[in-house]
């Protein structure tokens, strides 16, 4: 790992990711963040780091994200050449069956051998047989430990409630995965909804905002609010008329509660 960054006065710790890829947005959360660290070494570095969360977006709901030794990614889609200068994955969490989400030919070219791709029913039967071996079924509600880390599958639907929604209840899953006290929420495509807004203890988040297949930055924000995140992601936040207005996200979130941080990330390079 590289050797932290920092500054005069109030002392960043920036961390590189494993893969040493850059970009020029903002770098993702680190988990504890713990402020005042000076002339850090590389193995104190190297020990921090491997308590950290680090996000790194892909492109729109996909991420690859390394939390102590383990990589995991969300929601792979783009084609396998997208990862090939980023870490392999320990698990694979896919939330709903749209193609935004789930695409069977980048699962099939990440060549992942045993490794687990986390998946509702609905997101299994849509997959073809050559994935099979590799699925584990979660649906709402259900908890499961798999490389140290507890799952939950959390509900992710829109509303008003309807048979003909975009996203219904019970089919897809957003995700609280958790270890050694820490606590990170994937929304997926959902709305301001009640078990959003019940989750307690959220280290970081990654809350979708778009219309009109989820939600307006606005009601972003007040679940947001609701269930209070130590740090929060917008992700998953282009539409039919362009990217939502995540500093607007930012301002809202911020002006009400300053203990929230709103961490902007570069989820579009291609725009």
């Amino acid at each position: 790992m590289k050797k932290l960054l920092f500054t005069t006065a109030t002392v960043l710790a920036l961390f590189a990711c494993k893969n040493d890829k850059k970009t020029d947005a903002e770098p993702g959360t680190m988990i504890p963040a713990e402020d005042g660290v000076v002339n850090m070494n590389e193995d104190e570095a190297d020990a921090k780091d491997k308590e950290s969360i680090h996000i790194e977006p892909i492109s729109h709901a996909t991420a690859v994200i390394n939390w102590d030794k383990a990589v995991f990614y969300t929601d792979p889609v783009g084609g396998a050449e997208v990862f090939k200068n980023v870490d392999k994955p320990d698990f694979i969490l896919v939330t709903d069956i749209h193609g935004d989400h789930m695409n069977a030919a980048t699962l099939e070219g990440l060549e992942l051998g045993d490794k687990k791709i986390i998946v509702p029913q609905a997101v299994k039967d849509e997959l073809p047989t050559s994935l099979q071996k590799n699925l584990m079924v979660m649906n709402n509600g259900d908890s499961m430990e798999i490389d140290g880390f507890k799952i939950e599958a959390i509900p992710m639907y829109n509303l008003p409630e309807a048979d003909d929604a975009m996203h219904v209840k019970g089919r897809g899953n957003g995700y609280v995965l958790e270890k050694d006290g820490k606590r990170l929420y994937i929304s997926g495509d959902t709305e301001d909804i009640p078990e959003m807004r019940e989750l307690k203890n959220i280290d970081a988040a990654l809350v979708c905002m778009n219309l009109p297949y989820t939600m307006p930055v606005d009601q972003a924000a007040e679940g947001v609010l609701a269930f209070a995140p130590k740090k929060v992601y917008p992700y998953h936040y282009r539409g039919k008329d362009g990217l939502a207005d995540v500093e607007k996200f930012k301002s809202l979130v911020e002006e009400e509660n300053k203990d929230i941080e709103v961490i902007l990330l570069d989820w579009y390079p291609e725009m």
